[in-house]
């Protein structure tokens, strides 16, 4: 008899579980359609709706050819952005453990926000549910376990939000109209291959120095102290975000692959590669 009850205690706990999980999905799901709608409540449609290249007068020659090289004249303005993406993502400050992601991120370019929804794969069955996000403002940093069991939350500060504007400030290489003067954009010289931009939303600000390839092309942008997490402290470290594989997307050449690293004094230390599957655009009416 009690031989016999075995199978039924385990088909509960199965079902047990597999009810949790469901019940994380849902959870996160609508976790992520607030943080869309946030995002989307701060949008708003600029007056200019193409690209002039007139409007390139004046800036420092490498960002005159970039612009040149990945954008057509007449060239629609990105309004909002959809991306799937697959990678590596380095689960540990200090060694090298790097699981495989996917993840959904949308973007809107006026005013900036993006919310990058993935699945860090640690095991065959386990997943790590990820938001990093930023909208109206804010910055949102959290990961779940099977959208149940946070495992980690950064609190919202304005360290967090200057960190994921310097996300969708790097990004823009996937959307190149984001980064035009127009859409509030500050470019200065620095030397013949590299500029300094500077973004603003809000009370936000970035500053950020762009490398240019022999193409003209993007190949790095990197700032001088991004706020990372060091033993429950936020230091400003050197960062960077490389990018390659450039092809035509809607007229537009953007990069498909990417890395962000932190740059230590040891070295620098890749925590995220991926590589774009899917890019869907929409487009100033």
């Amino acid at each position: 008899m009690w031989k016999r009850g075995i199978p039924l205690v385990l088909l509960c706990l199965v079902m047990a579980v597999v009810v949790l999980i469901v019940y994380g999905s849902y959870r996160w799901r609508a976790a992520t359609r607030a943080l869309l709608m946030k995002m989307q409540s701060s949008r708003f449609q600029s007056s200019i709706k193409t690209y002039d290249s007139r409007e390139l007068e004046g800036l420092p020659a490498p960002v005159q050819r970039y612009f040149r090289v990945v954008l057509r004249e007449g060239q629609p303005l990105v309004t909002a952005v959809s991306v799937e993406h697959t990678g590596t993502f380095n689960v540990s400050e200090t060694a090298e453990q790097w699981k495989a992601f996917t993840s959904v991120q949308h973007v809107v370019t006026q005013h900036p926000g993006f919310v990058w929804d993935a699945r860090i794969h640690m095991a065959p069955g386990m997943s790590i549910f990820v938001h990093d996000a930023y909208g109206a403002g804010e910055g949102i940093l959290t990961a779940s376990l099977f959208g149940l069991l946070t495992v980690m939350e950064q609190p919202s500060t304005p360290q967090l939000a200057q960190g994921e504007l310097m996300r969708f400030f790097v990004e823009g290489v996937w959307y190149p109209t984001a980064l035009l003067p127009s859409q509030g954009v500050v470019w200065e010289a620095v030397d013949d291959t590299q500029a300094s931009a500077t973004f603003t939303d809000g009370t936000t600000a970035v500053q950020m120095i762009v490398q240019f390839d022999e193409q003209g092309l993007i190949s790095s942008v990197r700032s001088s102290g991004r706020y990372r997490a060091v033993g429950g402290m936020q230091v400003a470290t050197p960062w960077q975000g490389r990018v390659w594989g450039y092809e035509l997307r809607d007229g537009m050449l953007v990069p498909l692959e990417g890395e962000v690293a932190w740059l230590l004094a040891e070295g620098p230390k890749p925590y995220w590669r991926g590589h774009i599957q899917h890019i869907e655009y929409e487009y100033a009416q």
